[in-house]
């Protein structure tokens, strides 16, 4: 006795499609899953043993051979608990449906019956999609985030009796239609805004520069200046999010297990802020079955290093190269696994370990070569990788006690998302969005300067030591800036402010 339906695998951040075949024999009772199975997956002939007898159906007491393929794939996880129970009551003819060839099924069987949520249901439907599969039969807390595939049917269930009885026409089950347009509106944390910090213009400048650009941002200063309540606030001025954007940051939230029945669309750029005990692997992504990491997770949004210098040198160094490529390509023996990094890096840094170093209120108690050894942490390579560098000095009383009220979030913000149009309609066509991930024919298009605009680049040049990287990302930052006055030409006074966010280049920086 066979039987054979449809499930979805997941690979890296993509799904593809799993054959799940039963084939029982007359022979003492055992129950063998074959197909490169992990440890979930095996675990589940108990769930399905359990699930099968609790809803009221026979659990035979024969050889029960479970093959998914293709074989040469490792499947994890709860996924194939459905499929495989219902390829059980196919074989013992429990039930019949003649056609299913237009289905596909997941879901996780408890072991009541009931059906609970799986992760990588987007990437799964997406999968369903490219298979040319009519319908696809998901838990009912994975279901809104299914249906935002449009071309498909998305089945939501409870129970292994619901499923059965719905395969039979017993019962109807709407599939689930959503509106794409009420979900794309955005959904702001109002209680946090940039009123709130008190002076730090120079910094509030520059990180508006960064977010209307792209660009990633260090700030160095004393303990207490404000520089994470500055970071923190970056979310509320970035722009919002495309319906592809969604997509691709839900897809890496999906397939890492950080979706709930309640949130299922990332709506709003993410902002994570690791701490900075975390791993290399924790960071850029990995393990045994390779996973997304936190730069992965801040894809399409930021990643907030808090004390950049107390990370390990290791991890920070790993991210030269998804800085870069904005990409993370994780290497196994028989396969390598791609995931997205196009993040915005905001990192804090005090000056010396103590923090006081250059500060007016307090002295500096570190040595020389305490300071030498701490500022070691932070190579060139990475700083070369940082457009902006800005310094947050402590705040001054008049500063702390003043009236003076700051600019709004939503004010920047309006100034940010103009700033994008003129970068989205300056690269329609091509695959990059903002300035930061202009390459070098695009900085030589867009960022033409003219001779006294130059002979000052070069002075600066000369004088700071500033890399030839370097020299691209002032480039980048005086486009942004120019953008931000809505000038096609790059002035003197757009690269002078651009010069001016370099000062760990120097050689006595901070």
């Amino acid at each position: 006795m066979l039987a054979k339906l449809y499930s979805s695998g997941i690979f890296g951040l993509d799904a593809f499609k799993v054959e799940v075949e039963v084939y029982l024999t007359k022979s003492l009772p055992s129950f063998h899953i074959v197909g490169l199975p992990d440890k979930a997956v095996n675990e589940s002939k108990e769930r399905v043993r359990a699930g099968i007898s609790s809803s009221n159906f026979h659990f035979p007491l024969e050889r029960i051979t479970v093959n998914l393929a293709p074989a040469d794939l490792k499947k994890e996880g709860p996924a194939f608990d459905l499929p495989i129970a219902l390829c059980i009551l196919l074989a013992t003819k429990q039930f019949n449906v003649d056609d299913l060839e237009k289905y596909m099924f997941v879901g996780e069987l408890s072991l009541n019956g009931d059906i609970k949520g799986v992760k990588g249901v987007l990437s799964i439907a997406i999968n369903c999609k490219n298979e040319c599969k009519e319908f696809l039969v998901v838990p009912k807390e994975n279901s809104f985030e299914a249906a935002m595939i449009s071309g498909i049917n998305v089945i939501p269930v409870e129970n292994l009796n619901q499923v059965v009885d719905y395969l039979q026409n017993r019962i109807d089950i709407k599939p689930v239609k959503i509106d794409r347009k009420k979900f794309l509106k955005g959904i702001l944390n109002n209680d946090i805004d940039f009123k709130d910090v008190r002076g730090q213009f120079q910094a509030k400048r520059a990180l508006e520069i960064a977010v209307a650009g792209g660009h990633n941002v260090i700030m160095a200063g004393p303990p207490g200046a404000g520089k994470s309540m500055l970071a923190k606030r970056v979310s509320t001025i970035l722009p919002k999010m495309s319906f592809d954007e969604i997509m691709e940051i839900t897809r890496i939230y999906s397939i890492s297990g950080f979706l709930s029945s309640n949130s299922n669309l990332i709506k709003n750029r993410p902002f994570r802020n690791p701490h900075h005990t975390i791993t290399d692997v924790g960071l850029i992504g990995g393990g045994v079955y390779p996973k997304p990491g936190e730069i992965s997770l801040a894809h399409n949004g930021v990643l907030f290093l808090d004390e950049i210098t107390e990370f390990s040198r290791n991890a920070l160094e790993s991210l030269r190269q998804p800085m870069e490529d904005r990409e993370i390509v994780i290497s196994r023996n028989k396969a390598s696994f791609k995931f997205p990094s196009k993040f915005m890096l905001i990192a804090s840094a005090n000056p010396c370990p103590c923090g006081y170093l250059g500060d007016s209120f307090n002295k500096c108690k570190c040595s020389y070569y305490q300071i030498s050894k701490y500022r070691k942490k932070l190579s060139g390579p990475l700083l070369d990788r940082i457009d902006i560098h800005v310094f947050v000095p402590r705040l001054l009383r008049k500063d702390l006690t003043g009236d003076l009220i700051s600019e709004s979030s939503i004010d920047i913000r309006k100034r940010v998302e103009k700033a994008r149009e003129i970068q989205k309609d300056r690269f329609s066509g091509s695959k990059i969005n903002c300035n930061a991930h202009m390459n070098t024919k695009h900085v030589a298009k867009y960022c033409k300067l003219k001779e006294d605009t130059k002979r000052l680049l070069e002075t600066a040049i000369e004088r700071m030591g500033i890399s030839g990287r370097g020299y691209y990302r002032i480039l980048k930052v005086s486009r942004t800036i120019a953008d931000l006055d809505q000038n096609e030409e790059i002035k003197i006074s757009h690269v002078s402010e651009a010069i001016q966010y370099r000062i760990l280049d120097k050689k006595y920086a901070w």
